[in-house]
């Protein structure tokens, strides 16, 4: 049986110190608080010797000028850390995922441009390998109990089902899916798991569950519960008193299949 994999997720603004602008890291609420926290190379270090399996850096207000700023980090990270990292935000041409694949990233995550040009998932699948590219969908429920895509940080919503919309992508050439309920955000009240685990059970590609862990018993939800491959959390691991290789213990102790590190 694969092993579940322990993903923290590092959110990114750019930021202005007086004259000078660097990346930061932050904290979302429901995709509309953001509150600056620190360093993002410092925390990546950290997640590292803390038995991370792999990071997520995501830009969420991207820029065309903060792409050398990803790039910055990107290249500076990855020369000091060895796990695989996926990167997003802004994405829009296969050109990006060369740049960003050649600076240090493993993987790139693509979202918005991923709804509106859904070939882009197939042509950087076909140039990169299906490996590479992780299609991130953001989802929020609806007055009527249905849920719906967004898209733009949480701004746009779209007339996409998430489910029928995941499937899709697995079918254009997509290897990993990274899903974000808005409405759990940031809430520490647990993950979305009805909607995450229809697209887990209808997906032969690994699904990554994000959005809403605040104990190490939500996690054990995504992975029993929701039959995520992966489960993400920002938030959890920038303010809660646990780090990923305590969190990893209890989910061992659950009886999920997951690494150990000694």
């Amino acid at each position: 049986m694969a092993k579940r994999r322990l993903i923290p997720k590092l959110q990114l603004k750019a930021s202005r110190f007086g004259n000078t602008t660097k990346m930061v890291l932050v904290t979302t609420i429901k995709f509309d608080k953001v509150v600056e926290i620190g360093d993002p190379k410092s925390q990546a270090k950290i997640y590292e010797a803390q038995a991370a399996d792999e990071l997520i850096f995501v830009d969420i207000a991207p820029t065309a000028n903060d792409r050398k700023l990803i790039i910055d980090i990107l290249r500076s990270v990855s020369e000091e850390i060895f796990i695989p990292i996926t990167v997003g935000g802004g994405v829009k041409h296969v050109s990006d995922f060369r740049e960003l694949l050649s600076n240090g990233a493993d993987k790139v995550s693509i979202n918005s441009a991923a709804v509106t040009n859904p070939a882009l998932i197939t042509q950087a699948s076909e140039a990169f390998g299906a490996q590479c590219v992780v299609v991130s969908i953001d989802y929020k429920k609806n007055g009527d109990g249905t849920y719906s895509v967004w898209t733009d940080s949480g701004k746009t919503k779209t007339p996409l089902d998430p489910v029928t919309w995941a499937k899709e992508c697995e079918k254009l050439g997509a290897g990993e899916i990274l899903l974000t309920c808005i409405d759990k955000d940031g809430t520490h009240q647990g993950l979305e798991l009805e909607v995450s685990r229809e697209i887990a059970d209808s997906l032969s590609i690994p699904i990554i569950l994000s959005g809403g862990c605040g104990l190490a018993s939500h996690f054990i939800d995504g992975f029993k519960i929701a039959h995520a491959d992966a489960v993400s959390a920002g938030t959890f691991f920038c303010f809660k008193d646990q780090n990923p290789i305590q969190t990893r213990a209890h989910i061992r102790n659950a009886g999920v299949p997951i690494r150990i590190y000694t």
